[in-house]
């Protein structure tokens, strides 16, 4: 029989494992985010430097070698950038996270969750688009997993049935999200004269519906635009103090939105589901 000792030393192997596999994981997303807005393979070719040398395995340790070659390519010596391992170590930090919530299936939904948001939080931070492969695609994606998987959105009932109606719940969220943010954006176009959310945010909101339903969507919203106040606002009266107007930044609303369904669907998940039934017994049954 195990001992108290051995449990916790196999804990912290697991962990340590799950820590680098998302390690591997986000140089993976890495490829992803510099490849797919170029329209290139992430497959083919290996991973290269900037002068076109192909990066050989043993430097191209996850988070590790970029502070064993001190940030530079050991081919030219140019410098590349911080984000390579900060994304790696997200990645690893999220999976390490997401291992101690969950259990089977459910963390591999989370896994799956988690790439696509990292990937289109930086996709949308460089190129202010967000790819349909990871907004439809991840609502199609959302949605066979929650067919397969009914406890992505607490269904208790057993079998096919169930099924179903995890399927329907997660379509339900899809379409909720994408009906309030098309919404939303007209009504922004209208009160602002122009652009205040893009087409690509209205979508992905559709993704996000998929994997934690319509409560989800609102959940995300919302939060997401609490925390672009907080990130903006700052920015803005920085840039009237020094009478810049015109510099204003372009800030993608991506990012927030992956932040804040990340957030709803590892933490705050069950107590949104329950504001929102609580809101339905006060307002429908009394």
């Amino acid at each position: 029989m195990p001992t108290f000792l051995d449990i916790g030393v196999l804990d912290l192997l697991g962990h340590l494992y799950i820590f680098g596999f998302g390690a591997c994981v986000g140089s993976f997303l890495n490829v992803c985010i510099l490849r797919i807005p170029l329209d290139i393979s992430v497959i083919h070719p290996s991973s290269r430097c900037s002068c076109g040398i192909a990066i050989p395995i043993y430097h191209n340790i996850p988070i590790l070698s970029w502070f064993i070659l001190l940030g530079k390519a050991s081919c030219c010596n140019q410098r590349y950038s911080f984000r390579y391992p900060f994304v790696e170590f997200l990645t690893a930090a999220f999976f390490t996270i997401q291992w101690s919530l969950f259990s089977a299936p459910l963390i591999y939904v989370s896994f799956i969750f988690t790439f696509i948001l990292i990937v289109v939080t930086f996709i949308d931070l460089d190129h202010l688009i967000i790819p349909d492969r990871f907004s439809i695609g991840g609502a199609i994606l959302g949605i066979l997993l929650s067919f397969c998987i009914p406890e992505m959105h607490a269904v208790l009932e057993p079998g096919i049935q169930g099924q179903f109606v995890s399927a329907f719940k997660a379509l339900i969220g899809v379409l909720v999200g994408t009906g309030i943010c098309y919404w939303l954006r007209a009504l922004f176009e209208i009160l602002l004269g122009k652009e205040a959310m893009g087409e690509g945010d209205v979508k992905f909101l559709g993704c996000v519906g998929a994997f934690c339903g319509w409560q989800g969507t609102l959940f995300s919203l919302f939060g997401g635009a609490f925390i672009g106040l907080v990130c903006i606002l700052p920015i803005l009266a920085i840039n009237r103090i020094l009478g810049k107007r015109d510099h204003d930044p372009m800030i993608p609303f991506g990012p927030m939105l992956a932040f804040g369904a990340w957030l709803q669907f590892h933490f705050f998940r069950d107590w949104t589901n329950n504001y929102f039934e609580n809101i339905y017994q006060i307002v429908v049954l009394n």
